[in-house]
């Protein structure tokens, strides 16, 4: 595997280096394995480098790419089972033709189409980068193997990647215009209602008003994860939305070393970051790295994960638009403190429930299901950035510190972040009873 140090100069003007070993010497499942993290290690920088991909936008290729790898894998193992018939609107890929394949070249094949896809408005940099990834890497798993099983493997990927994104292009999020906001908007008339947080004249409307419509993964509808109102608006102090406002407040002005540390650990600044849903895709691929872990369970956790977390991004933002509250910054300047400041930038959309809340409780009730409660991991997502490890000893430890860092920024008010962990633990469970397995 390439650290990320060496996706960062993605221009790729030599053949792509770094990779273990010719074809014909390695095991073909150690194989299968390096093209599923490589591919997902620059899929992570192409979020980074894509004006588009905003966290709710990420999530959904997070979750298409998931589903295309084990698709792929699901196509020649019997012992697998696909997840056509039981996500909404998919069927299962079309058979493969007769005649032996090869597992590695179907994966890079289906990855390769899927991503260049899901990515194909990238920038230059980005675009050379896949297509050198696409070439080195596929000469590297068809080193060794006879011409007719290569290509017939080629067809075998290409055609899960066109099954997949077929279905994809039809859940409402395929296209994002203006970045993700809408040219015209209405504020509401209501004292409690969202307005916008900044300056920048685009963020004058709040990013995928409509998000909360697409098409769900594994959610019936978001109906099914709806939570509850937030607590009554209320300017009046002693009250229990005045009180919520004023310890975001207090928090704020006495925010200790370690607070903003967690803070910005758990930011994830579309382009600057991976986004919220890339940091626990991070995470896994860790953990993968770490235990070895086979493929077949690799392309099956990513998968599960992925669908967690863009369901979790259509529901929060369902309910996000369904309630329409402003947002701490505002209350705070208006009510109890005029010149007060958030650390954390406020994002442009409307509060409660919090996003990184609800995705994080989805990530972490998905993967405790498959690893288990009391799974220890350091989270080195960041290192290369500058910022030290952090040491979890479960995933639902990280998801509760993940919510509490955005009442550290100043984004969120305490109830927003419970609600989202909340709803994630209800989105999560939808994707964690998926069956992969025959």
């Amino acid at each position: 595997m390439l650290d990320r140090r060496a996706f960062i100069a993605l221009s790729f003007a030599a053949p792509l280096t770094g990779l273990s070993g010719p074809a014909h010497a390695a095991d073909r499942d150690a194989l299968a394995r390096e093209v599923l993290l490589t591919w997902h290690k620059l899929i992570l920088e192409l979020v980074r480098h894509t004006a588009t991909y905003s966290p709710p936008v990420a999530a959904r290729a997070f979750a298409y790419i998931g589903i295309t790898a084990h698709e792929a894998l699901a196509g020649g193992n019997p012992a697998l089972m696909s997840l056509g018939r039981q996500l909404t609107d998919l069927m299962p890929p079309p058979p493969r033709e007769e005649g032996a394949h090869d597992e590695a070249i179907v994966l890079h094949a289906a990855l390769a189409a899927a991503v260049q896809s899901l990515f194909d408005n990238t920038g230059p940099t980005g675009q050379r980068a896949m297509t050198a990834m696409a070439g080195a890497l596929g000469a590297k798993v068809s080193e060794g193997i006879a011409p007719d099983t290569a290509l017939r493997s080629t067809r075998a990927g290409e055609a899960v990647a066109l099954h997949i994104l077929a279905w994809a292009g039809a859940d409402g999020g395929a296209v994002v215009e203006n970045l993700g906001f809408p040219i015209s908007y209405t504020p509401g008339p209501n004292p409690q209602d969202w307005v916008p947080t900044s300056v920048v004249n685009l963020q004058q409307a709040p990013l995928l008003p409509d998000w909360g419509l697409n098409r769900t993964f594994a959610l019936y509808s978001t109906a099914d994860c709806r939570l509850p109102p937030p607590p009554a608006y209320d300017e009046a102090p002693g009250s229990e939305f005045h009180a919520a406002a004023l310890e975001v407040a207090e928090i704020g002005r006495a925010l200790t070393d370690e607070q903003k540390l967690i803070a910005r650990f758990w930011s994830d600044d579309p382009m600057l970051s991976p986004t919220p849903a890339g940091h626990w895709i991070a995470i896994l691929t860790q953990i993968a790295e770490r235990d070895a872990l086979p493929v077949e369970t690799i392309a099956a956790t990513l998968a599960k994960l992925g669908v967690a977390q863009a369901d979790a991004f259509i529901a929060c933002w369902a309910a996000k638009f369904e309630h329409n509250l402003l947002r701490p910054v505002t209350y705070i300047k208006r009510h109890i403190d005029a010149k007060w400041e958030p650390l954390l930038i406020t994002p442009p959309f409307p509060e409660y429930p919090s996003g990184h809340s609800t995705q994080s409780g989805a990530a972490a009730t998905v993967l405790t299901a498959l690893f288990g409660e009391g799974f220890a991991f350091d989270d080195t997502t960041h290192v290369d950035e500058g910022m030290a490890a952090r040491r979890f000893p479960s995933f639902r430890a990280a998801a509760e510190e993940a919510a509490l860092s955005r009442l550290y920024g100043g984004i969120h008010y305490r109830f927003s972040n419970e609600a989202g962990l909340a709803q994630g633990a209800c989105v999560g469970a939808f994707a964690a009873a998926l069956r992969t397995e025959a």
